[in-house]
């Protein structure tokens, strides 16, 4: 992965305690997945960034390979990936999730 790449993502994750990779935006999601975390943080009354991977074709392919997680979305807390819809939704329902933001 090209530095500069790399860079932009790492400047992305960190610009929010909460970040989500997602197709689409938390008004419009652009598919089931993502609109699920979106609810499922909404729900949880945790504030989130969003970057929307469908406007950018380096960033999409580039988170893929950043956490080597072939799938979007892709959820981060304080800088760390945490993962996709559905283990957001599990850490949602055993209050793991709202723990880890704090």
């Amino acid at each position: 992965m090209e530095q500069e790449l790399k860079d932009k993502i790492e400047s992305l994750i960190k610009s929010e305690k909460v970040f989500l990779f997602m197709k689409g935006t938390p008004e419009m999601p652009q598919c089931g997945f993502s609109a699920g975390v979106v609810s499922t943080l909404k729900q949880q009354g945790i504030p989130f960034g969003s970057f929307n991977v469908l406007s950018d074709m380096k960033i999409r392919e580039g988170i893929k390979e950043y956490t080597n997680w072939p799938t979007i979305p892709q959820l981060y807390i304080n800088g760390e990936f945490v993962g996709g819809h559905d283990i957001t939704v599990q850490m949602a329902q055993s209050g793991e999730l709202k723990k880890k933001v704090g």
